[in-house]
């Protein structure tokens, strides 16, 4: 199934393609947890339904420089 949703990151309108149903996303959507309802699902996937927010989006976002010296 296609997903569409909008990044809160970029505000872009971002989709990917998923192996999920729409009987799943109506669970979700009601209440159930996505790690429950769509156990198939990578996390990635999973915080796309979510947020909207693609893995590249969050790399970019919130991956630690690997230089950066956390006892500064």
């Amino acid at each position: 199934m296609r997903v569409t949703r909008v990044s809160p990151l970029s505000h872009k309108v971002n989709q990917m393609y998923l192996d999920v149903t729409g009987e799943q996303i109506e669970r979700w959507v009601a209440g159930e947890l996505v790690q429950d309802v769509m156990p198939n699902l990578t996390p990635e996937e999973r915080q796309f339904i979510m947020t909207g927010i693609t893995p590249e989006e969050w790399d970019e976002s919130f991956l630690v420089d690997e230089g950066w010296d956390e006892e500064v």
